[in-house]
């Protein structure tokens, strides 16, 4: 029995007045209508109303009933309509996931500019150097970097690629000289950074004389860029670092660039969400401001490396 539909006929052919107008009203039959009515009260083993061919009256039970019932269904009307109005204006508590380097580079900013668009919409970001489940339901919407992405369950956006360079300080490069070639890397402390995406110690340089792999042998090793940043800027080496995350450091000459015809670790960008299924407003403008946003910004960055005469 669907107690919640008999519920709905039954106060419809009270506000009706007869089975037949309420039949009419839900597109239905008088049997079925009588019927519904018949089971409520079976189910509940209570007379809601009496009958007659030409009228109909609520028992006293049926009054107390009813006045619960047309509250249940104003609260599910409320909840359904709450629920579909989430799917059309962007409102409510936006849960991301970012690993933390991408996170405080480029999402933290992107979320001041998506909420000066949408500003009933709250946001808990969190960062993490581990792939999120999505399916457990802690994040609304994740941005990872990757090569590639494992075939997954999870719905993926592809927001843009970057690379990262190798870096070093001004005091490191006049105490230990600047490598020619990659070959000299290993005669220079090597810092690492540990990713989900890249072995930490092979270290893949493109070029012009294409892919050479690298195994390093490093003296500190971090799994954070922002971490690797302070320690190259204190001179303990040379280490890889994400465009993003070198940019600032090149720019105020805090760092230098070290094998300039060289990049590494080329990645992708991607968000990730749980289901194409119901999905939010919230979380649908958020993945679509990203896919229209981000780009620019890797380009800024990409000219940006460009003008400081930092080419890659």
């Amino acid at each position: 029995m669907d107690t919640l539909q008999n519920m709905r006929v039954f106060a419809r052919v009270i506000e009706a007045g007869s089975f037949t107008a309420a039949a009419q009203s839900m597109n239905s039959t008088t049997g079925a209508m009588s019927r519904a009515v018949s089971e409520l009260e079976a189910h509940l083993r209570t007379r809601l109303m009496n009958r007659s061919t030409r009228r109909l009256a609520l028992t006293s039970a049926g009054e107390r009933y009813l006045k619960r019932v047309l509250q249940i269904l104003a609260d599910i009307d409320g909840a359904e309509e709450e629920a579909s109005d989430a799917h059309e204006h962007p409102s409510g508590t936006l849960r991301m996931f970012s690993f933390a380097s991408v996170g405080q580079h480029y999402i933290l900013p992107a979320i001041a500019r998506y909420r000066a668009l949408y500003p009933d919409v709250k946001v808990e970001l969190t960062l993490s150097q581990r792939m999120p489940d999505l399916f457990e339901g802690s994040s609304d919407v994740a941005v990872v970097s990757a090569g590639t992405l494992s075939d997954s369950e999870v719905i993926s956006h592809r927001l843009g690629s970057t690379f990262s360079i190798l870096c070093a300080s001004p005091a490191y490069i006049d105490a230990r000289g600047t490598p020619a070639q990659p070959a000299d890397l290993a005669s220079h402390d090597c810092l690492t950074l540990q990713t989900p995406a890249f072995p930490a110690r092979e270290w893949t340089l493109e070029g012009p004389q294409g892919r050479e792999t690298m195994h390093i042998s490093g003296t500190v090793q971090v799994n954070i860029a922002e971490s690797l940043v302070v320690a190259i800027r204190e001179g303990m080496g040379i280490g890889i670092l994400p465009l993003y995350a070198a940019i600032d450091g090149l720019r105020d000459g805090s760092l230098v660039r070290v094998l300039s015809d060289y990049t590494l670790q080329h990645t992708n960008l991607f968000a990730l969400y749980a289901s194409r299924k119901f999905v939010d407003a919230k979380t649908r403008t958020w993945v679509e401001f990203l896919r229209a946003h981000l780009p620019d910004v890797i380009a800024r960055d990409e000219a940006l490396l460009k003008e400081l005469g930092q080419p890659h």
